[in-house]
């Protein structure tokens, strides 16, 4: 072929280049959400797309229908650069929309709109529109695109965004690459690659398996009865009582021991109530949350067969999301529900439903306590006032979550001055089951808990032990090491006896030393957030 022919050739394909138009606005808008760290942006996906948008193409008709093809393609990977739940997150717990109520829903669409980032979009579209008339804002965009792709690949000798601690909560801290494990937490060796960070969580399930309460095979003829509540909340982490200014609630001091660095390990409600009640093993992966599990995980279980006679109590139907039907399958919670008739109800719940009142609930507890002929019970109750989208009865819009937590503290904390005056010797632990995301961030808006974060998952968690000869003076006991479960089955295992309600004093240092780590990972059916 000729100088000329390939010249003519050269010209005639460049003569279709087009530039991306108005697509400069897509990617320009996109370069925005990644500076201030709204996108989980993925460069190279991005780069491929341009390129498409790019391509000459000689048939106008053909070049039209790029356009039409690219307007899903680029709804499509915007919507996957976003930290929003993914596709199966949203198949998984789509059929649980179809119980809220309609006016929640319309809540929760009008708080995912963020009316200054639409200002904003505005605005950046006026500048482009002005400056496209003098600039080829193509050019800047291709570079700016080929840019994050060599930084991406490079690795982080650059850094995209601004200077950020990205870690929340007032306990969070990065692990030096060359740290020892600290108790019975696997080492973080290496940086924070893929590789790493996937063995890094393979060990940490490996040793998980391996560990597992040991409770006596029976208790001392010296034994004293006693009473177990365990008081499992709904939607509760540090991050919403700061969120509400709760934090120093006389419940709190109240307690003997606090955990001020209890992980949750997940973000729902199902999973966090079967983590809870196997508690008696090491943390399992969602996966294993439906999985048969040994039977000496249950906590339940083991004080049934020491002779306290298993009860649970619900503030709602437990209907919603087969809630109920989990503890019954998965945490093996066989005990029948304490009766609901009669007691009275402030609030509905998103869906709707009743959520009966906690301190009646707990007063019908006690008096059958007081009643019945059961030396020693172990009862789980699970209650939910604090769930996002619960209404005060007669009102549409979601009730303000400060004065829900109030009432429900100053309620507990009511039911604890009942239960000293009843001479009755109980174990009270408080542990939620996960936060309600009261404050949200830039991965999340507020109320999704999607991506199991740890202002989500820290949440605070106290025993009291009531009818004590010895009880516990000045402020609580704080647990500041890594813990979840197993440390709470451990504690009620060094307890079980009874005998440190009539020992004439308690070394509670002794007590609370060498309970189980556990490291801060935390997982939904397809999320993990890791301390690494």
């Amino acid at each position: 072929m000729s100088d000329e022919k390939k010249t003519q050739s050269g010209s005639t394909l460049w003569r279709y280049w087009r530039g991306l138009g108005g697509w400069n606005f897509y990617f320009l808008a996109k370069f925005g959400l990644l500076w201030f760290g709204y996108l989980n942006f993925h460069a190279l996906p991005n780069l491929v797309f341009m390129a498409f948008l790019l391509m000459p193409i000689p048939s106008p008709r053909w070049h039209r229908w790029r356009h039409l093809i690219a307007i899903p393609i680029g709804i499509g990977l915007f919507y996957h650069d976003t930290w929003l739940p993914g596709i199966n997150s949203i198949l998984s717990q789509g059929s649980q929309l179809t119980g809220f109520s309609a006016d929640y829903l319309l809540e929760l669409t009008n708080r995912f709109i963020n009316w200054q980032m639409i200002g904003a979009g505005f605005v950046l579209l006026i500048a482009y529109l002005f400056l496209a008339q003098w600039l080829r804002i193509t050019v800047f965009t291709v570079a700016a695109l080929v840019w994050l792709n060599v930084v991406n690949i490079a690795g982080p000798a650059v850094s995209l965004l601004p200077a950020t601690n990205t870690a929340t909560g007032s306990d969070a801290a990065s692990v030096p690459a060359t740290a020892a494990p600290a108790g019975d937490q696997p080492a973080a060796n290496g940086p924070p690659t893929s590789a790493n960070l996937t063995a890094y969580l393979d060990k940490f399930y490996e040793q998980e398996k391996a560990r597992a309460t040991t409770f006596p095979a029976a208790l001392p003829t010296d034994a004293q009865p006693f009473d177990v509540l365990i008081i499992n909340i709904c939607s509760l982490a540090w991050a919403d009582l700061d969120a509400v200014n709760l934090r120093n609630h006389p419940l709190w001091a109240k307690m003997d021991i606090m955990f001020t660095n209890f992980n949750s390990a997940t973000a729902y409600s199902g999973p966090a109530a079967i983590r809870l009640l196997r508690a008696s093993c090491g943390q399992p992966s969602h996966h294993d949350l439906y999985q048969p599990a040994n039977q000496q995980c249950y906590l339940f279980d083991n004080l049934a067969k020491l002779g306290f006679k298993e009860q649970l109590m619900l503030d709602h139907s437990g209907a919603f999301g087969n809630f109920l039907k989990e503890l019954r399958e998965e945490g093996d919670m066989q005990a029948p529900l304490m009766s609901q008739a009669g007691i009275g109800n402030e609030l509905a719940s998103f869906d709707g439903e009743p959520i009966y009142n906690d301190l009646e609930l707990l007063n019908r507890w006690l008096e059958q306590q007081q009643k019945g002929s059961e030396a020693r019970t172990a009862t789980f109750f699970n209650i939910i006032p604090l769930h996002d989208g619960n209404r005060f009865v007669g009102g549409k819009k979601t009730a303000d979550y400060q004065p829900r937590a109030q009432k429900l503290f100053d309620q507990l904390n009511t039911f604890l001055d009942q239960l000293q005056k009843s001479g009755r010797k109980v174990m009270v632990v408080i542990v939620p089951e996960h936060g309600a995301a009261l404050t949200g961030d830039k991965m999340q808006m507020s109320g999704l808990r999607d991506i199991p974060s740890l202002n989500i998952t820290h949440t605070p968690v106290g025993i009291k032990l009531i009818g004590m000869q010895a009880p516990h003076q000045g402020s609580p006991l704080e647990i500041k090491t890594p813990s979840s479960y197993l440390a709470l089955s451990e504690l009620v295992s060094r307890l079980v006896d009874g005998k440190v309600f009539t020992a004439p004093s308690v070394d509670w240092q002794v007590l609370t030393q060498n309970l189980p780590q556990t490291a801060v990972i935390s997982e939904n059916d397809n999320a993990i957030v890791m301390q690494y």
